[in-house]
């Protein structure tokens, strides 16, 4: 299953993608989203961090969240991303 998210930018789609996942290791780094504040994404990472991220608009950030809790809750992996400018194309099995 693959889904696109556009981003606020090229910058933090670069950052979102790179959060996600460590594509070396085919890991996912995600353990949760943290909270949502608009088109804000707040994430924890198997590091206990928390980090931010800006999307394009509240209907990204729900189709992240819908998409991402399978991962989350270990039904589905992650296997990459891609980048296209400002939007993180994901694939899930």
């Amino acid at each position: 299953m693959k889904i696109s998210i556009t981003c606020d930018d090229k910058y933090e789609a670069q950052k979102f993608a790179s959060l996600i996942f460590i594509k070396d290791g085919k890991e996912t780094y995600i353990t949760s989203i943290l909270n949502i504040i608009k088109n804000e994404l707040v994430i924890s990472l198997k590091d206990k961090s928390a980090h931010s991220i800006l999307l394009k608009d509240e209907e990204n950030v729900e189709k992240f969240a819908d998409f991402i809790q399978s991962v989350t809750e270990k039904e589905h992996n992650l296997i990459s991303t891609r980048i296209i400018e400002n939007t993180v194309e994901i694939t899930k099995e």
